[in-house]
């Protein structure tokens, strides 16, 4: 499994928004993209704005490219989300997810 990292800091009035357009644009057509798993959103107020991590999971990057194309490691960030920010990372990170723990596991 790969996580596809990235980070933005959004103007603290449109913090709200920008969860909106991840809810219910951006999810929903992850949703559709097979290979998808599962996405989160971190969020915390800083001095410049509110800061967002967004974490989604994926089986493979072939099922990443069918998201971001090639490179796959360029930030997809519609112009809609970009009159949102203060500023965003124009790539992002993947990571190898080597395990994951859940409560309850021994």
């Amino acid at each position: 499994m790969i996580s596809r990292t990235w980070r933005g800091v959004a103007r603290p009035i449109e913090a709200d928004n920008y969860i909106r357009h991840l809810q219910n644009d951006t999810f929903p057509q992850l949703s559709r993209i097979s290979g998808f798993v599962s996405a989160s959103i971190l969020r915390r107020p800083t001095t410049l704005g509110v800061e967002f991590v967004i974490v989604t999971m994926w089986e493979s990057m072939e099922a990443i490219r069918q998201f971001a194309g090639e490179p796959e490691d360029l930030a997809v960030v519609p112009p809609a989300v970009q009159a949102m920010m203060i500023e965003y990372d124009s790539k992002v990170t993947h990571y190898e997810v080597v395990n994951v723990f859940a409560n309850g596991d021994s």
